[in-house]
């Protein structure tokens, strides 16, 4: 069965996508822990990143980096945190997450409800800086 992820990059459910190429996928997470929330997965469905080739695992995360260096551009932070947590969804990802303070990356806190508009917005500021 398809991950939420997985139905995500074949435009079955929409997103707001801040960046794309033939191998990965940003966009922004709708329940996010600070606005600028980014994921950024794989096009390949895995659920364990360490079950990727090496490659693979590289090309990841090198992806993530004009991704991360948009959020710091485009959003009021004091750097962009990563954190991989791979429980909630059976799909590698990689989390962005704009940071004032540790706690901005603390996964046990309340989730922000952001609006469609607000989200738009964000993902056009983060696409304008990549």
């Amino acid at each position: 069965m398809a991950s939420i992820f997985s139905k995500i990059i074949a435009g079955e459910i929409p997103c707001h996508r801040v960046y794309e190429d033939d191998k990965h996928l940003a966009f922004l997470d709708i329940n996010p822990l600070a606005m600028g929330h980014v994921l950024c997965v794989p096009k390949m469905e895995v659920d364990y990143m360490y079950d990727l080739t090496e490659d693979a695992l590289a090309d990841l995360w090198k992806f993530t980096k004009p991704v991360a260096k948009a959020i710091d551009k485009s959003m009021d932070c004091l750097r962009v945190g990563s954190a991989v947590i791979g429980l909630e969804v059976p799909h590698v990802h990689i989390h962005l997450i704009p940071l004032q303070s540790v706690e901005d990356i603390n996964f046990s806190r309340p989730k922000l409800n952001p609006s469609k508009e607000d989200l738009a917005d964000i993902a056009q500021r983060i696409r304008d800086h990549i």
